[in-house]
């Protein structure tokens, strides 16, 4: 399966997660193609959170993200009134959803996120939806 069919097909198993969970979702049609303007691949609220998302997915690489897609995702969720989140799924885990602020920064100004620290630093999908809230030892 080319990693263009398998990244839509991603896009769309978020789009329906976030749907069953009560959100108002759409894909944006327009996303990853030639476009004029730079859209996220996801808009999804729910009345009290609202989201413009980049999806990424990878069999378990470094998922990297160019430095000016994700300028764009700001600049476009600062005009939208979203909050801008990245989403990632590596192959046989769930999807974790970043702050681009909370990524590493490489030394040419992209952006990286390594299978371990999705699933040790990033919000997981029930914590993203309001299902769940994360607590640490300290918050005991």
């Amino acid at each position: 399966m080319s990693a263009n069919r398998k990244g839509d097909r991603r896009e769309r198993e978020l789009v329906n997660a976030l749907d069953e969970a009560g959100f108002a979702v759409m894909r944006a049609p327009a996303s990853g193609s030639a476009t004029e303007r730079e859209l996220p691949d996801v808009l999804a609220g729910n009345g009290e959170r609202f989201y413009a998302i980049e999806a990424k997915s990878s069999a378990g690489d470094p998922i990297y993200l160019d430095g000016e897609e994700v300028e764009a995702l700001l600049f476009f969720s600062q005009n939208f009134g979203a909050k801008a989140r990245i989403a990632v799924r590596f192959d046989r885990e769930d999807w974790y959803f970043f702050h681009p602020g909370d990524l590493y920064t490489t030394d040419g100004g992209n952006y990286r996120v390594k299978k371990e620290t999705a699933l040790a630093d990033g919000t997981d999908f029930a914590e993203f939806v309001g299902d769940s809230e994360r607590m640490t030892l300290d918050d005991i």
